[in-house]
């Protein structure tokens, strides 16, 4: 699994205009090439009426699957300026759709490769780039006397407590990052002398958004 990588954050639109044509980027985050072409087909319903509907993708930790569709322009003006944005950003599991309606001038080669890059450019501005880390679930159990000074060793080194439940002990649940699991593990260990009970659960990926992490 990868420790971490960049993908868009929601599904966003976003709009542009090129000499009266209308260019509509709809872009997302996926997880599967089948998620993929349903949202394709769902946009081709949803502009049914448009001119063209171009896409590009990418999927997989090192981009194993990267398709483009010119859907009908000349070839390399349209699938292939967007595709160069996901390329360009490294955006890994990510679509994007630009809609077409065409405005009455054509554009020439190098106007539609602009215009498609321009949009793509616009709908991945509009769903937000974001980092997603993968974290490591550590749960720490210590008694009262200990846990001050165990706390502050977590939170120094720059880890996440995620939850803490006060029974007759203190049970920490703690995000570490995924390359700092061992280091980690064997630090709490040193400084409690052996008396925290430390277990490793699941892995999974985690995403600031606003000063907030959430999980997936």
């Amino acid at each position: 699994m990868l420790k971490y990588f960049k993908t868009v954050n929601k599904l966003a639109e976003a709009e542009t205009v090129e000499k009266k044509s209308r260019f509509i980027a709809t872009v997302k985050p996926v997880s599967s090439e089948d998620e993929v072409l349903s949202f394709i087909a769902e946009i081709k319903k949803k502009y049914r009426d448009a001119t063209h509907n171009v896409f590009a993708y990418q999927i997989g930790e090192r981009n194993e699957i990267q398709r483009q569709s010119d859907d009908g322009e000349p070839s390399g003006t349209a699938g292939l300026p967007v595709l160069d944005v996901l390329r360009g950003e490294d955006l890994k599991n990510t679509v994007i759709v630009v809609t077409r309606y065409f405005g009455g001038t054509l554009l020439g080669t190098g106007g539609l490769t602009r215009a498609y890059g321009k949009s793509a450019k616009e709908g991945v501005i509009a769903a937000g780039i974001i980092e997603k880390i993968l974290y490591k679930y550590i749960y720490i159990t210590t008694d009262y006397k200990s846990s001050g000074k165990i706390q502050y060793e977590i939170l120094k080194k720059e880890n996440i407590i995620y939850n803490t439940e006060y029974t007759d002990s203190i049970k920490f649940t703690v995000l570490c990052k995924f390359d700092n699991t061992c280091d980690f593990i064997r630090h709490i260990t040193d400084i409690s002398s052996g008396t925290a009970v430390i277990e490793e659960g699941k892995t999974s990926y985690g995403k600031w958004i606003n000063g907030e992490l959430l999980m997936d």
